[in-house]
């Protein structure tokens, strides 16, 4: 009866263990699935973690080379600026400086004038020498005066002074540099508004005439 019972006994445990063996197969095939997708996610969280972090590194030293970009452009303005700095204490003019450029521009201007009409000055009774050199020795006294003005002068004397003694260019050219008109001098001088006026259109017209038959 002890063998029969051992007999019985021994086949009910291979049953059992005949039984359970695909259950332990399928948990011990799970556990290893889950080891090896955990070593995996480990794996690509640390791979997207570097990649980050190079990135991360990446953007760093492009900001950086911003920063440094910005700071050379920050010098280069504040350099821009130093030589805008410069240029406005270049461009403070003094009264003298001013007087000498006004005067250097009239005579070039007056220059231009008798180079570019030649026969001017001989037919308002002168010369192109006479005109220059008078010229330039009243733009010492009066930088502002035109070439037109000192001309017109020259024959509003030509014409007045020999019946009007007071009336000469050297008065004329005063009044102008007063800050008056022709007109307003020859009034000052004693010609009344409507003869003052008579004689400087007078004087145009022979300045415009010499001018045009001179080209």
């Amino acid at each position: 009866m002890k063998g029969i019972t051992r007999t019985l006994a021994l086949m009910a445990t291979v049953t059992l263990l005949l039984v359970a063996a695909p259950n332990l197969y399928a948990q011990m095939r799970s556990g290893s699935g889950g080891q090896r997708g955990s070593q995996g996610t480990g794996q690509g969280n640390g791979q997207q973690g570097q990649m980050g972090g190079q990135q991360g590194g990446m953007g760093g030293q492009q900001g950086q080379m911003g920063g440094q970009q910005g700071g050379m452009g920050g010098q280069q303005g504040g350099m821009g600026s130093r030589g805008q700095m410069g240029d406005g204490m270049g461009s403070m003019e003094t009264p003298m400086d001013r007087a000498n450029r006004m005067r250097s521009e009239n005579a070039e201007c007056a220059n231009r004038e008798l180079n570019d009409h030649p026969q001017m000055a001989t037919r308002l009774n002168t010369s192109a020498d006479e005109l220059r050199a008078g010229y330039q020795a009243a733009l010492a006294g009066n930088p502002s005066l035109k070439f037109g003005q000192y001309v017109a002068a020259t024959r509003l004397a030509t014409h007045l002074g020999a019946t009007n003694p007071n009336i000469t260019r050297n008065a004329i050219l005063a009044g102008l540099a007063d800050g008056k008109s022709i007109g307003q001098t020859l009034q000052s001088l004693g010609f009344t508004k409507h003869d003052a006026q008579d004689a400087k259109k007078r004087a145009e017209r022979e300045i415009k005439e010499a001018r045009r038959t001179s080209r």
